[in-house]
């Protein structure tokens, strides 16, 4: 069991960031056509249509398993509010159809989030050891409409008596739809050594231009009995059991929760990748829960859910019971909670002012100014190790052949100096949960999903200014310019700052000028499947990095006057500070182990 969600792909581009911040502090600075389209009118609810060679078929099944001689013609009928539409087949009450009507799939037509590719039945075995299974019974209907909504029952009743409903109830605003499923009769149907087991299986659509970075947030989670949230792997099949009070099919943007009355127990959740041709996939994973059912005291199925079908923007899942807003990976531990009550709420508040890519750009000017005094505080001490350079190089040229005189040296002219080269590490480090909370953000976005801004036509994917006739690994089959001027931006950002405060490779280390070039080379690369929202942030927080630095150290920063301070530092006493002090006492007794042995070898 996987409680997170980093990859390969998340790690590296962690790690590119960190590799930035080093470098900063220490070396400075379509889906096809699908089934015949429904007659969208209100006044047509029910649409019939005949498949004779399913119902030989299923003529067939029958033979060997549950006896049923009713087998009658499949019909579909609608149940639909002013946000969502489901078609529902009388053959095992199933629903064959969920279309989100305020939303559009790549093609411009209305989001099908269910067509055809969801299982949802009832599996025992009779006292007369025959398999029973509901998505294959022919159910007969009824419907009622009321202020509060619109009903469908089903109900399939065998010709010895037997009777189960399958009664489906939908709100007249929103995305939750009510299901209760009853029997009656069962109590001599059912073989008491049986189980009954509801199973609930979903192929997951590709939705969008980019299916491996779509892949990575299309993934099965659940709340278990304690209330937290955890996950099947999104990279690579996975198996769970365990109890649940919600089952949720993530499709990055969207989602299917199923909700149960209660916890129910010892559900075996499977997550499966679909393989087939890159540019025909149509599916991206398969989804199996088989979901243990427990008969009531007289021996009948008696179960309750709620079934959340809908987008998986947060704005709108929050506002339904059960915490199924967890659903939505956030990032793990404090990059989530940034994430859920800073930059969520932020882009929320300026996208309802201003377009997507205009929010993003005042996103990043918010952000770089509560961090500005961070970056001070780094620069400044950037600033003093810059002027203490000299007296350093002095130090480590005496005791260069005794690496623990050198140290004891250096940390003798920090400490008279009044300077900690700790401060110029701490101000990157506290900036850390930043960038890589809104890394997170920026795939989960709902509301960047659709958004244009300047030559990318949705900020939830890459944009394209050219496409390549071959598949690049790593790269992918296009070129995107958000990632590109990213990497642009950082090439100049490093490269200026490390103009001013190159070290000198030290033996053994690795060419720092080497690692200048790569980080912006491996952001052009790894960016180039993502979403455009996030190069584009990166690319103007760059360029706003540039800016500050250029502004903090030529006009707030003085030399000079710096220069004063350290001077006037060096003529005050010294007081050893805690970590000072321990690190000496290290340093003294590491020396002293290092003579003890040196006197052992003679």
């Amino acid at each position: 069991m996987k409680e997170n969600k980093l990859d390969s792909s998340q790690i590296i581009g962690f790690l590119f960031l960190i590799g930035a911040f080093v470098w900063m502090f220490m070396f400075q600075p379509d889906l096809n056509e699908q089934n015949q389209e429904i007659n969208n009118s209100s006044d047509e609810k029910i649409v019939e249509k005949i498949d004779e060679k399913n119902i030989s078929e299923l003529d067939n099944q029958y033979s060997t398993q549950f006896n049923d001689n009713s087998i009658k013609e499949n019909k579909f009928l609608v149940l639909e509010n002013n946000d969502v539409k489901f078609i529902i087949s009388t053959r095992g009450a199933q629903i064959t159809q969920a279309v989100l009507k305020n939303y559009k799939d790549q093609d411009g037509n209305q989001l099908k989030i269910i067509n055809e590719n969801q299982t949802f039945s009832f599996v025992f075995n009779t006292q007369k050891n025959q398999s029973f299974d509901s998505q294959n019974l022919s159910f007969e209907f009824s419907e009622n409409e009321t202020s509060q909504g619109q009903e469908l029952n089903f109900s399939y009743i065998h010709k010895s008596g037997e009777k189960m409903v399958f009664n489906y109830f939908l709100p007249s605003n929103g995305f939750l739809l009510k299901l209760d499923v009853n029997t009656l009769g069962f109590d001599g149907l059912i073989s008491r050594n049986s189980k009954i087991d509801l199973n609930w299986n979903l192929d997951s659509f590709r939705n969008s231009k980019s299916q491996d970075y779509e892949n990575r947030y299309t993934y099965l989670n659940y709340q278990d009995k304690d209330l937290d949230v955890r996950d099947l792997s999104a990279y690579s099949e996975d198996d769970e059991n365990d109890s649940a009070k919600w089952v949720s099919y993530a499709q990055h943007f969207f989602n299917s929760i199923l909700i149960f009355e209660n916890v129910k127990d010892q559900i075996k959740f499977s997550s499966v990748n679909l393989e087939s041709d890159s540019n025909e996939r149509k599916f991206l994973k398969r989804f199996k829960s088989k979901i243990p059912v427990n008969y009531n005291q007289r021996g009948e199925i008696e179960e309750k859910f709620e079934w959340y079908i809908g987008p998986n923007d947060y704005y709108v899942i929050k506002d339904y019971n059960y915490q199924i807003s967890d659903s939505i990976w956030f990032g793990w531990g404090i990059f989530g909670w940034i994430n859920k009550k800073v930059f969520f709420p932020l882009y929320n508040f300026l996208s309802n002012h201003f377009s997507a890519g205009i929010a993003i750009i005042i996103m990043v000017i918010l952000t770089r100014l509560v961090m500005s005094p961070v970056q001070y505080k780094m620069y400044l001490s950037q600033a003093k190790m810059k002027i203490l350079k000299p007296e350093i190089a002095a130090a480590t040229e005496k005791f260069k052949d005794d690496p623990m005189k050198r140290q004891q040296e250096t940390m003798k002219i920090y400490n008279k100096a009044g300077a900690n080269p700790l401060q110029g590490c701490l101000p990157a480090f506290i900036q850390l949960p930043v960038f890589y909370a809104l890394f997170c953000f920026f795939p989960v976005a709902f509301a960047l999903r659709g958004e244009s801004f300047l030559w990318a036509e949705d900020l939830s994917t890459f944009d394209v200014i050219a496409e390549l006739p071959f598949y690049v690994p790593l790269y992918g089959d296009h070129i995107s310019l958000f990632p590109i001027l990213a990497g642009v931006s950082m090439f100049f950002y490093t490269s200026m700052s490390g103009s001013q405060q190159m070290q000198p490779s030290q033996p053994g280390m690795p060419n720092m000028k080497y690692i200048m070039y790569f980080i912006p080379f491996s952001l052009l690369i790894f960016f180039n499947n993502f979403a455009s929202g996030l190069s584009l942030y990166y690319t103007i927080s760059n360029i706003l990095t540039i800016i500050i630095m250029l502004t903090v150290k030529n006009i707030i920063l003085d030399e000079k006057k710096i220069l004063i301070q350290i001077e006037e530092n060096k003529k005050k006493p010294t007081t050893e500070g805690r970590f000072q002090r321990r690190l000496r006492k290290l340093q003294e007794a590491a020396e002293k182990a290092q003579k003890q042995q040196k006197q052992k070898n003679k």
